[in-house]
């Protein structure tokens, strides 16, 4: 049977790692709505089944067992003549595991491919536990010849030649590509190239939702052969968009197909924070976050984050003054509080701060109070917040930003507490861009309210821990503006403390601030995950040993 149109719909959906019996139900739902829109073929992301990045869930047995069950229910759903299934799972082949797709059309299994080229940079682990497929030729499907590259396999393009060389007719590309800064400008001038290499359209569908500290945001797109923006749809939403293909002598040419505008950067950033948090909660059942707030901008832009993900019922907040706490501080996590709508409790820790000082009174008898009685202070907070998520099941969010995390400036046990941390991937002058930028603007279809959800005064005013008297963060570090410009050249760009210096930064601040990054890292090693937003997070892409006597010669 050979076909001249080709209707193909596109499932970019939000799957849940391990929840094969749960991805293979919204599989289905989606099989049955592009059979009622009439298409022939449905193509879902990269190891849609299993969920991406499984990691080392997919080396148990029982597991892939359970992917391949829920594939035979999907073969079987196409034996009644409505659309063929393009789909992404772990598959077991001669002894091997890889990660493949599977088509199938007619009730049968007509095609498998397997990734060639496995990623092992950056987030990605694949060659941890997975084995590389061989060099694919297209699959036939209804007359037509389908080439499958898989995400990494177009990154190059020796995959995408192979199959321009063995007859494919249109690359459908299945993804789970992570969110970061000017990455989708990156995924399609990658896309771009192998068009051009090749003069074949391409179709490349990629995931949507939140993993661990990953953020998928979709976007999937499509290229014409002669570079053409054939069809684009949107960034964070779930979405199953039918496009339509027709075939003349000079190749396929898409004739349908949705047409979204991408976020801008800042929109991006907010959205990708609040998804991934939103996920983070509703994907491991959470009730609903408590978290701290203290009148500081962290606190507050987590907690506007918070309500935009899961609505100002699913978010509680609680002041806990000490003596240090100023009014100022009183007022504003007040506002902050009623703008957002949430529960907002006040308890004080001044009781429970003065019996750990009393029965610490003795053994620390002639010693000068230091940072070890301001952390009492923040260890008290921690415990009250966790004891408020054993108590009510919430879970705890934590609120440091990547400056506070790069240097040391967090206490463990104590504002460092908590499951999760949507901002832990931006610098603080970030969250200031993005308060201001949060107080203008409202993306449609999030949950919190219009306008201003974060008070001018706590933008505006200069941020403080307030763990002793007339405290200031720069009584300890060097001024953000200046302080992220060193750090991210440190931690992104990798640059040596010399290559700072010689762009104009005081050598004793670089040497200083290096310092406190490598000497930190215990710390971040006991940091809850957060959303990842940089091209070069803590935790996934940046894996620096503890134990650590290198500091750059300048």
């Amino acid at each position: 049977m050979t076909t001249d149109t080709l209707r193909i719909a596109l499932a970019q959906l939000n799957p849940i790692v391990g929840d094969v019996s749960g991805n293979l139900k919204k599989a289905l739902k989606a099989h049955g709505e592009a059979a009622k829109a009439g298409a022939d073929l449905i193509v879902y992301s990269e190891l849609f089944l299993s969920g991406y990045p499984p990691e080392d869930l997919v080396l148990r047995r029982a597991f892939q067992d359970a992917c391949l069950e829920a594939l035979d229910e999907l073969v079987a759903a196409t034996a009644d003549g409505g659309p063929g299934i393009l789909i992404g799972l772990p598959y077991r082949d001669n002894g091997n595991l890889h990660n493949s797709v599977a088509l199938a059309d007619g009730g049968e299994l007509i095609g498998l491919r397997h990734k060639v080229d496995l990623p092992n940079y950056a987030v990605f682990d694949e060659k941890r536990v997975f084995d590389a497929g061989p060099l694919p030729g297209p699959i036939g499907f209804r007359g037509v010849r389908l080439g499958v590259p898989i995400c990494e396999d177009i990154w190059t393009d020796e995959v995408t030649e192979c199959l321009a060389e063995t007859g494919a007719e249109l690359l459908i590309v299945p993804n789970g590509s992570p969110y970061e800064r000017i990455k989708p400008d990156v995924r399609m001038q990658v896309a771009l190239e192998r068009v051009v290499e090749t003069g074949l359209p391409m179709i490349y569908l990629n995931q949507i939702g939140g993993q661990d500290e990953l953020v998928f945001d979709g976007g999937s797109f499509g290229f014409e052969r002669d570079r053409r923006l054939a069809f684009q749809m949107p960034q964070f939403e779930e979405s199953v968009a039918l496009t339509v293909w027709e075939r003349s002598d000079a190749g396929w040419t898409c004739r349908e197909g949705p047409m979204a505008r991408l976020s801008d950067q800042m929109t991006a950033d907010w959205r990708a924070s609040v998804l991934g948090l939103k996920d983070y909660v509703t994907k491991n059942r959470f009730p609903g976050v408590v978290l701290g707030l203290s009148g500081g901008i962290d606190s507050a832009i987590c907690a506007a984050i918070a309500v935009d993900a899961l609505g100002p019922e699913r978010v509680h907040c609680v002041m806990m003054p000490y003596r240090y706490t100023s009014s100022e501080s009183l007022k504003d996590a007040k506002e902050c509080a009623e703008a957002l709508g949430v529960r907002y409790d006040i308890v004080p820790i001044a009781e429970a701060v003065e019996g750990f000082d009393r029965m610490l009174e003795e053994l620390f008898a002639g010693h000068p109070s230091d940072v070890t009685e301001e952390n009492i202070q923040s260890r008290v907070r921690g415990t009250l917040l966790m004891a408020i998520s054993n108590k009510f099941g919430s879970m705890v969010v934590t609120t440091g930003n990547k400056s506070e995390m790069s240097v040391g400036y967090a206490t463990l046990y104590g504002d460092m507490n908590g499951g999760f941390n949507p901002i832990k991937d931006l610098y603080k002058t970030e969250v200031y861009r993005l308060s201001r930028w949060r107080n203008d603007n409202r993306p449609e279809g999030l949950l919190g309210p219009e306008g201003v959800v974060i008070p001018e005064n706590i933008i505006d005013k200069a941020p403080t821990a307030e763990l002793r008297e007339g405290q200031k963060d720069q009584d300890s570090l060097p001024p953000y503006e200046i302080l992220d410009g060193i750090l991210q050249g440190l931690v992104e760009r990798e640059e040596s403390a010399a290559e700072l210096i010689e762009k104009g930064y005081e050598a004793d601040t670089v040497k200083r601030v290096q310092k406190l990054l490598y000497i930190a890292e215990y710390k971040r090693r006991q940091a809850a995950p957060g959303v990842k937003i940089s091209s070069k997070n803590f935790g996934r892409d940046r894996r620096y040993p503890i134990v650590n006597g290198w500091r750059d010669a300048v």
